[in-house]
């Protein structure tokens, strides 16, 4: 397969999905991790393609959609300052805080930017030394090097005046807390592709041989979701558990060493609040001390606030694959791509954003 129409074909999905239908011989549930994997299936229905028996649910593995709530009301207090330039990805902006989001602050004449590399924001801080610029971190292990990369290049400029406001999470830690958790439901992963290209396989062996699992490394294609969903129901008919290499295109097993290790250096891991889920230990990452003076919530002395999720948005529930968006009594009503209750709804990944755009408020 060369051309990404390869990877669409639906004469194959065809007999993708009536190899399924021979495999299953019992109910089964399934979680994609990641938001843009939910997007695939959303999209493309592959969910309904599916024997009745198989169940996906949706997981965490959308970073605008887990970032908590006192995480974007640091955000805000921030960006209001007038000396500040706040820097962020465009779908961060329209997250809502507890009164208003960043767009809205923006609005009210804060200097807020969208950029499309957080090196584009160490070029700020390059071009205004007498404006301090704030780079909104938020992401999983794929963006993690990209951002160590802007503090390290900051820190070897000498630029004084960039910071980042870091919310980073990691994938394993939260594998962990919904296979955990009393009201888990899921027997098996469809872990992430991009995520995989940076930190590789290994880090989910543990866990597949400790709740005895399949986890199915595969892409955000029609035919690698099927391939990885017909590889997962496999190993789950058969009994088996283990990790599966089905993106071997794009990852290996190691991962790529070198975003490994500037990410190692620039970052320690530490306990992470997830929104709607809590706070998960040893989930996210921090700046190391030796690149404390690129941290803006010791800049800003904004670490200690913290505020309540709305009670009426049933994110958590979503991301731990608990119900589906349109289970949600505000979906479509109260909530929507243009109003937002909740993350969710607001990003590209995000699951009740990709049901609202592609199955309508049914």
């Amino acid at each position: 397969m060369k051309f990404v129409d390869e990877y669409r074909d639906p004469e194959t999905a065809e007999r993708l999905v009536t190899s399924i239908e021979s495999l299953v011989t019992r109910p089964w549930t399934i979680m994609e991790i990641c938001g843009g994997q939910t997007h695939t299936v959303i999209k493309t229905g592959i969910d309904r393609m599916l024997p009745d028996s198989v169940s996906l649910v949706h997981g965490p593995g959308c970073p605008v959609c887990v970032t908590p709530l006192e995480q974007i009301e640091r955000a805000i207090a921030i960006a209001r300052r007038p000396e500040v330039t706040f820097a962020s990805f465009g779908d961060m902006l329209r997250v809502p805080g507890s009164d208003e989001d960043l767009l809205q602050v923006k609005a009210r004449g804060a200097d807020v930017r969208i950029v499309y590399s957080p090196l584009d924001a160490v070029t700020l801080a390059e071009k205004h030394p007498e404006r301090h610029v704030v780079f909104f971190a938020v992401g999983f292990e794929t963006t993690a090097p990209a951002n160590a990369m802007a503090v390290k290049r900051a820190s070897d400029l000498g630029l004084s005046n960039f910071s980042i406001l870091c919310a980073h999470v990691l994938v394993p830690p939260a594998m962990e807390a919904i296979l955990g958790a009393p009201s888990n439901r899921v027997q098996g992963f469809l872990a992430a592709g991009h995520v995989c290209t940076v930190m590789g396989t290994q880090e989910y062996e543990p866990i597949a041989r400790k709740y005895r699992i399949p986890v199915i490394v595969t892409g955000f294609e029609p035919l690698d979701l099927l391939h990885g969903i017909h590889a997962t129901l496999k190993a789950l008919e058969e009994g088996r558990h283990g990790v599966e290499n089905r993106y071997p295109r794009a990852v290996r097993s190691d991962g790529n060493p070198h975003a490994r290790g500037v990410v190692e250096e620039v970052f320690e891991i530490c306990d992470r609040p997830w929104r709607g889920i809590g706070t998960i230990p040893q989930s996210g990452y921090r700046l190391r001390e030796r690149y404390a003076a690129h941290d803006a919530e010791r800049r800003f002395d904004v670490a200690s606030l913290a505020v309540d999720e709305p009670a009426e948005c049933i994110a958590g529930e979503v991301l731990r694959g608990l119900r589906k968006p349109h289970e949600c009594s505000e979906f479509g009503k109260r909530c929507t791509p243009e109003h937002p209750l909740g993350a969710p709804m607001v990003s590209s990944e995000g699951a009740c954003a990709g049901y609202h755009r592609y199955r309508g408020r049914a």
